[in-house]
């Protein structure tokens, strides 16, 4: 080792070149000495042995050109030439036409296929791993490669780690206008409204503290189908009047109004790419009716700029730890980041952000976060590489740890991002470094590590990066904590920064999902997931044609005789009985005069458009429009029993209302008098209310699987305390094949059997719209029952029980499609259990 001779001790750096041939001419005895000793041994035959030779191309120059030809400097070199004329000489391949295109990382916009289809900024990462399906105008990830397996797996990740899904496909709708003007316009589409909210609740949602989720309507018409969920956020304001009455009476448009100019706005709403065009149109028009000659309101389509990531899992804010590091909070945000000098920026982030998601869980549900973060590519580096150990630099010397402290970074110009910038719509955030400068910097510093750089050579980075930036603002939302402490948070970005912070979540152990893997979790923790569970949008109708056109694709390539037993696709809600008197012969009645005046429909229809339908084809057929409202909010349940003559025995919970669920459940003298449930007053559509489906004892729900109503023979039948040798209910194969029958016209329609099969015929309710995940400890399925039905079976079975066996859960018969037996089962309703169902997936 090479002592400094003027500090005794401390190393001296190595030199920046080495000289081969000095270095060689100064040790040549030795090189000689060790040349003789291994001649003597080898007898001076050098050769290699026969048996050992391997067939090399070293010297064969053709195949470095090959490559050089293939991997030429932007995909073009010698192929891109361009003549005097200012045509290429030689066209590009459309491999390296392809790749140079998907690399692309451009501020805004989808990289499109030939046919328009668009392409997220993670399809190279996802098309290596995953199948991609053609879905909603973009290449999405369906799932792993397979026949549809690997939940189990799937559930312990979850339980025990975290799970990443690229919601990019996800477009936002920004709003911009005075906030009067705004919440009128909500108020006209969204079921419910912000205005409906208490008011505490709506205080937070206008100064953007948390984030709301309603149904999507057609302006100023609630009552026709929901074009789809969606999730709505203010962009946070400083100060906002706290006085809730003015705010009351500004919605009510009964006091005067805040001044105009003072009071300009803006909010989001996020919605899924099945239905963003019928989306932005139907806000589009609100903002046209709801404008006056003083104010306005402006509808800006956001695609191609945002994007969404979503995390869930149990380890969601140890991930985030690991790869976030705020440098800007908003200042509604209760652990605020406190200002100190360049030198204690680092240690002070680092222990804001630790404390900050080590509190995560404290957070309250639908919260959001604004904050700006360094490059996640960076957390672990200092400008791109790892800091070395104490021991280590000491080989660097004095000359090194100077140049380390005087090129101490600016922070407070290297992260110049606000996190409003996300909300301009105008302003084209900077793109990440790029991969390649990122690692061209590990490399150079590498080399200054080892004292081989050049001199000189560090301003090269410096005009490398002078269009990118290092600093990023995101929105952090907080969806909920569910059982098992699974956290569920999305993570809103500009479109650019996904593919950074999605190589920096996987590389941290986060487990990329698809739509199956998404649709397994959403049935796990119990939400519905669009568009499934959602019959009563238009974008149901679109996926479920497409669904029957792939089963009926593989059909028609097994044999006849091979075939799977034909089903309906999608279910034929319209064949739910939900008026239906004690006796089976009424039901038939009122069912005849559904069916007939439904075909009377479809006759006028195709008199109409003079179209021919196939009864092959199951494709072809044109599905029959769902008839009937999905209650999402107790307020609609309600209004929808205040309908119903008699007892109401749907009890739906109303926040700060006393749920009278366990108080009749408990009450000896109700129910004595003999009451039957009539028809409505009034001839509605039928209402649906979402129900959790678990097995009394056995059995496993698909999706699709028909909800009929059971007799009380039937629940004693599985309820019985002895065990009996009593066979259960099934009905026969013919019976199966002929529940349902589709009509010349193309339409499903339900069969009432004849006297003999008239025991075992139970009639339909609803259906499963999420089936069981297989490996789940809860199985638990997801079902739309009609809710007068529902309430009509409650009771029915608490009258036949004593008062201390009465429960809270309805049994219902379930029956797979294709499926001779009856299953028991316990209907749980969700909105006795929750004021409101508008979460989904």
């Amino acid at each position: 080792m090479v002592i400094n001779s003027n500090k005794a001790g401390v190393p001296a750096a190595p030199p920046h070149e080495l000289h081969v041939w000095k270095f060689a001419e100064s040790r040549a005895p030795e090189i000689e000495g060790l040349h003789s000793i291994i001649a003597g041994r080898m007898d001076n035959n050098f050769k290699s042995q026969r048996n050992k030779r391997r067939r090399t191309t070293g010297h064969d120059n053709r195949v470095a050109r090959k490559k050089f030809r293939k991997r030429s400097i932007d995909g073009l070199g010698h192929a891109g030439k361009i003549d005097s004329m200012g045509n290429d000489e030689k066209k590009v391949s459309r491999r390296v036409r392809r790749s140079i295109e998907l690399k692309k990382n451009l501020p805004t916009g989808y990289v499109t296929s030939g046919d328009g289809t668009k392409r997220l900024r993670t399809h190279v990462w996802h098309a290596k791993r995953f199948k991609m399906e053609k879905l909603w105008g973009f290449y999405i990830p369906l799932g792993l490669h397979g026949r549809g397996r690997g939940s189990r797996a799937l559930l312990k990740k979850l339980k025990n780690g975290v799970l990443v899904h690229d919601a990019s496909y996800y477009g936002a709708i920004q709003l911009e206008g005075p906030q009067k003007t705004l919440i009128s316009v909500l108020s006209s589409v969204l079921v419910p409204s912000p205005s409906a909210c208490c008011e505490e609740t709506l205080h937070d949602i206008l100064v953007g503290n948390i984030f709301g989720t309603a149904m999507l309507h057609d302006s100023g018409k609630p009552s026709l189908p929901t074009i789809a969920p969606v999730t709505y956020m203010w962009r946070p304001m400083q100060q906002i009047s706290t006085n809730i009455d003015e705010l009351r009476r500004e919605i009510s448009c009964e006091g005067p109004t805040i001044d105009n100019t003072t009071s300009i706005r803006q909010l989001w709403l996020w919605i899924h790419a099945a239905s963003f065009k019928e989306a932005y149109d139907s806000l589009s028009s609100a903002c046209e009716t709801n404008t006056d000659g003083t104010c306005s309101a402006q509808c800006v389509s956001r695609e191609g700029q945002l994007a969404k990531v979503e995390l869930i899992g149990t380890k969601v804010f140890q991930l985030l730890h690991k790869t976030l590091q705020p440098v800007k909070l908003n200042s509604e945000n209760p652990w605020p980041v406190k200002k100190c000098s360049a030198h204690e920026h680092d240690d002070a982030v680092e222990s804001e952000n630790t404390s900050m998601f080590e509190k995560g869980h404290q957070m309250s549900s639908s919260a959001v976060l604004s904050m700006v973060t360094k490059d996640p590519r960076n957390l672990t580096k200092t400008g791109g590489v790892a800091v070395p150990d104490g021991k280590n630099l000491g080989l660097l010397g004095n000359e090194h740890q100077s140049k380390q402290q005087t090129s101490a970074p600016n922070h407070e110009a290297e992260f110049e991002h606000e996190y409003g910038d996300l909300w301009d719509a105008s302003k084209e955030l900077d793109p990440p470094v790029e991969e390649s400068v990122l690692c061209a910097g590990e490399h150079h510093q590498r080399k200054e590590f080892f004292c081989l750089g050049q001199k000189g050579s560090g301003s090269q980075n410096k005009t490398i990066d002078k269009n990118y930036t290092r600093s990023c603002p995101v929105l952090l939302l907080k969806n909920g904590i569910f059982e098992d402490s699974v956290t569920r948070c999305s993570l809103i970005l500009p479109l650019s920064w996904v593919k950074a912070f999605w190589n920096t979540f996987v590389s941290n152990g986060a487990h990329a999902i698809g739509l199956r893997e998404k649709h397994w979790v959403a049935g796990e923790i119990g939400l519905p997931y669009f568009p499934l569970d959602f019959p009563d949008c238009n974008a149901y109708s679109d996926f479920m044609e497409m669904e029957a056109a792939t089963v009926n694709q593989k059909a028609m390539l097994v044999p006849p005789s091979k075939r799977p037993l034909e089903v309906p696709i999608p279910p034929p809600w319209d064949c739910v009985v939900y008026n239906f008197g004690e006796k089976l012969t009424e039901a038939r009645k009122i069912q005849a005069d559904i069916c007939r005046t439904q075909d009377e429909k479809i006759d006028d229809m195709e008199t109409n458009s003079g179209s021919e339908k196939s009864k092959d084809n199951v494709s072809d057929c044109q599905a029959t429009p769902f008839e009937g409202i999905v209650a999402r909010t107790s307020c609609m349940l309600n209004d929808f029993l205040d309908n119903i003559s008699g007892n109401r025995l749907l009890f739906p919970s109303i926040d700060g209302a006393e749920n009278c669920l366990h108080k009749f459940m408990r009450n000896k003298d109700f129910l004595k008098q003999d009451i039957v449930m009539s028809e409505m007053k009034s001839r509605k559509p039928p209402c649906f209310v979402r129900v959790l489906l678990r097995a009394f004892k056995e059995g496993v729900f698909e999706q699709g699987a028909v909800v009929c109503a059971p007799l009380a023979t039937d629940i004693h039948l599985w309820t019985a305390s002895s065990e009996t040798n009593d066979e259960p209910l099934q009905i026969t194969q013919s019976s199966v094949m002929s529940y349902f029958m589709q009509s010349p016209s193309g339409k499903w329609e339900l069969q009432i059997p004849e006297d003999q099969a008239l025991s075992s015929h139970r009639l339909p309710i609803g259906f499963v719209t999420t089936g069981f995940v297989r490996g789940s400890k809860k199985a638990t399925a997801g079902a739309l029952c009609e809710a007068s039905v529902l309430s009509r079976l409650r009771q029915e079975q608490w009258r036949d029980v004593p008062v201390r066996r009465r429960r809270k859960e309805i049994y219902v018969l379930v029956r797979n499609m294709r499926s001779t037996a009856y299953r028991l089962a316990c209907a749980t309703v969700v909105l006795e259990q929750q004021e409101r169902d508008t979460n989904f997936m």
